[in-house]
């Protein structure tokens, strides 16, 4: 296991100030330090305060990373750093500690793709990821169906949301419900105590006609909202459990049935779900059901590695340095709208990092 890669992740595309360690594909640490109480309040992530909330929490959070996992700086082959997509304050905060980082050690800096890492945390929990890998990620922020032949340069879009994403929609509903923030675990909680064919909530893009991988929760969303204010405006109580199960059953329904048929499709015999709504307890259910069915073997990692971590981009540049690819150069940036299509960030200049000592800056 020595001579596997041994690499820092560093994640901060939202909220969660996340560092990973790994030594090729197995985890060492994952330390998080997230800012979503700080955001709750409002009802959503606020950029300023995540950005703030990354630069107090990051140094310490890498200190806490090194000692878990029993190493220290020196010993690292790489920094990996989410580039984007993602809220660009916060992005840059990333980047710029994982440049200073990089430099300072003398070590290879490797900018890579939130939506890529995502895909690639699954090798710390099931192995070698087969290829191609068939992907559904859905998230705050996307719903996309991704197939890879390759994680560290191939990642070809098969489908994405056309409007709200899925765990965006959640927040939305819970906000209407007066559940709080975030949507998804509450929704998740409420829903296991109600009945999810009590209400007949639409299902988006379904049709024989529409996309047949895109995904449209928009809609939904405002369904869900005008049934209960229909319910309030008539003075009658608003049954929260069985909205709950509702909603969330229209949605994962969607999910699902899309990522089966992408597979069957494209001829993949498995399929691979990340981001943090595929903690859904439902969706786990459920996409085992209709996986089973159609002879699909499914890769979950555990509900800690779907929501934004460390360790997903730490596997990713892993992954980078053992097939060799090109470090990225100093003049690195955050790219809020970073194409899924860019795996990594490369760059021309990547044998800068020998031309500095390790003993020269870092103590």
């Amino acid at each position: 296991m020595a001579d596997e890669p041994l690499v820092l992740g560093i994640e901060t595309s939202c909220d969660e100030t996340g560092v990973g360690i790994v030594r090729g594909t197995t985890l060492l640490a994952d330390a998080v330090a997230s800012s979503v109480d700080e955001h709750a309040r409002f009802g959503g992530v606020v950029p300023e305060v995540a950005s703030r909330a990354h630069l107090e929490a990051m140094v310490p959070t890498i200190d806490r990373a090194l000692k878990e996992a029993g190493v220290t700086a020196r010993d690292l082959d790489g920094i990996a750093v989410t580039a984007g997509p993602g809220l660009a304050g916060a992005l840059l905060v990333g980047v710029s500690a994982a440049k200073a980082y990089a430099y300072a050690l003398g070590k290879p800096l490797y900018g890579v793709n939130h939506l890529a890492s995502h895909i690639c945390v699954d090798q710390l929990e099931h192995g070698a990821l087969p290829e191609p890998t068939m992907a559904l990620l859905v998230s705050g922020g996307h719903s996309s169906l991704l197939l890879s032949s390759d994680i560290t340069s191939d990642v070809r879009p098969m489908g994405a949301t056309i409007d709200d994403a899925a765990g965006e929609a959640f927040d939305k509903i819970a906000r209407v419900l007066n559940l709080g923030f975030p949507g998804g675990p509450v929704i998740d909680r409420y829903a296991k105590e109600g009945d999810p064919n009590a209400i007949a909530f639409p299902r988006g893009l379904t049709g024989p006609r529409d996309p047949a991988y895109d995904f449209s929760f928009s809609g939904l969303k405002t369904a869900v909202a005008r049934w209960i204010e229909a319910k309030r405006a008539a003075g009658e109580e608003v049954p929260v459990r069985d909205v709950a199960a509702s909603f969330q059953e229209a949605v994962v329904d969607v999910l699902t049935r899309k990522a089966v048929r992408a597979c069957k499709d494209e001829g993949v015999d498995h399929l691979m779900i990340g981001g943090g709504v595929a903690a859904n307890s439902r969706l786990r259910v459920l996409a085992q059901e209709r996986c089973e069915a159609a002879g699909i073997r499914l890769r979950v990692p555990r509900p800690k590695l779907c929501t934004d971590n460390g360790a997903m981009v730490a596997a990713l540049g892993a992954e980078m340095v053992a097939r060799n690819r090109a470090a990225s150069s100093w003049d690195l940036s955050a790219d809020s709208s970073l194409p899924v299509t860019e795996p990594h960030v490369p760059g021309t200049d990547h044998d800068h990092v020998h031309e500095v000592s390790k003993e020269n800056l870092y103590s």
